[in-house]
């Protein structure tokens, strides 16, 4: 089977979407996404762009994303931070998101970034498992925060 990894489009965010709600469903925590289309391509597309991403295609279908934004650290400069890796579930265990993982990886060391970041569920063993692989920092000093609107 032919596989494609490309800069994602306009035309690919309701799929990205889709996948979004699949993985919120993994998650246990299908409520939880609000965001829309119209609003992934505001912010995806618009004047005020503000991520980006790859689309995974297996014989003309995407079955895969990886939604990344630039960020700033104080004490490093320019970062990269991976929201999401997500694989439809029939197509996970073959080595898409490792594909995807490459990509950022790629686009991270073109942009001369001092960082790539993300977050794992703790109990999402088959990530932790990949990311060890991968040479990942795991840090357990830092606590996430957050306040929802």
């Amino acid at each position: 089977m032919s596989i494609t990894i490309r800069v994602g489009q306009e035309r690919d965010v309701a799929a990205a979407l889709d996948l979004v709600k699949e993985l919120a469903d993994y998650e246990k925590a299908p409520n939880e996404v609000i965001v829309t289309v119209n609003e992934m391509t505001e912010w995806g597309f618009g004047a005020k762009k503000i991520f980006d991403f790859f689309v995974l295609e297996k014989a003309g279908r995407i079955i895969g994303i990886a939604l990344y934004y630039f960020k700033y650290s104080t004490w490093k400069g320019k970062c990269v931070f991976l929201e999401d890796i997500i694989i439809t579930e029939s197509e996970r265990g073959n080595g898409y998101g490792k594909l995807l993982f490459e990509k950022v990886l790629e686009i991270s060391k073109k942009e001369n970034v001092k960082r790539l970041e993300w977050q794992v569920l703790n109990w999402n063993e088959t990530a932790i498992n990949f990311y060890k692989k991968n040479n990942a920092i795991f840090d357990n000093e830092w606590i996430n925060c957050k306040i929802n609107f």
